[in-house]
């Protein structure tokens, strides 16, 4: 869709396709009450000023409307009208071995008791392996500090499908 497109969808069509950019219903809000929006640009701002004006409850709301790293079942499942999206948010699973596999669950598993939530990040152009890397090195951090780092993330990736739903 266009952004012209996006701008002209009624309050309950623009709220679906934000809803499948990142699940914060502050942040959709938001969003769709910001339009129109005059170009891309100004759309990607106006969502990373409201992505920072959100408070924990609302970021951790974003990241339970996430599925697991590896967990690329469940993303097909969320996305299933959208194979694409599907295929580049976690295309680095594709080739990862049983035992790196294992390790994501094993890590994601540790990190969500640990941090009270689950692993973000922004996969795209990350191999399992570098995936992995992140996981453990990221778990030695305190929780604010998580917090912050995986919102940005999640950042990125709300970022990446907004760009792509208006391809």
């Amino acid at each position: 869709m266009t952004l012209d497109e996006f701008n002209a969808l009624t309050l309950t069509a623009a709220t679906e396709q934000l809803r499948l950019c990142c699940a914060a219903e502050r942040w959709i809000d938001c969003v769709c009450r910001g339009r129109p929006y005059t170009d891309t640009e100004s759309l990607l701002q106006r969502a990373q000023q409201h992505w920072q004006a959100l408070g924990e409850t609302d970021t951790l709301q974003a990241f339970a409307g996430h599925p697991k790293i590896g967990d690329v079942g469940s993303l097909r499942k969320r996305y299933a009208a959208s194979e694409a999206l599907v295929t580049r948010e976690q295309a680095g699973m594709n080739t990862a071995s049983g035992r790196i596999i294992q390790a994501l669950s094993e890590g994601n598993l540790a990190y969500e008791q640990k941090f009270g939530f689950i692993f973000i990040v922004c996969a795209s152009g990350k191999s399992a392996a570098q995936m992995l890397e992140l996981l453990q090195t990221r778990l030695g951090n305190t929780r604010a500090s998580e917090l912050n780092i995986a919102a940005a993330e999640q950042m990125k990736i709300t970022e990446l499908r907004l760009l792509n739903m208006l391809l």
